[in-house]
């Protein structure tokens, strides 16, 4: 069995990576996928918690948490096409809706 201490550390890393890409890049479904990126660390932090401690607890959350997620996507994709339906671009640098 792997030591929960590297499961911990890649889950640092994944979402290090997920909060480097989500505030360093300017498209907006590149950010969503960052976003995901930072749920599924968590959920791999939960998971890993409850392996170490026996306890089913952490496989709960982490069901909760990628059922969030999922609903988190779908309200996303509606924005962004409701964005480039209205400004023909996605890019969240071009698109400024707190102005209009």
């Amino acid at each position: 069995m792997i030591d929960p201490a590297w499961i911990s550390g890649l889950s640092v890393i994944l979402f290090i990576l997920g909060l480097w890409g989500a505030f360093t890049r300017k498209n907006a479904i590149v950010v969503l996928m960052c976003l995901e990126l930072i749920l599924n660390a968590v959920n791999l932090q939960f998971v890993a918690a409850a392996v170490h401690h026996g306890d089913a607890s952490g496989w709960v959350y982490a069901v909760f948490a990628i059922a969030i997620a999922a609903a988190e996507v779908a309200i996303g994709l509606a924005i962004f096409l409701s964005m480039y339906g209205k400004h023909e671009t996605i890019s969240l640098d071009e698109v400024n809706l707190l102005k209009h």
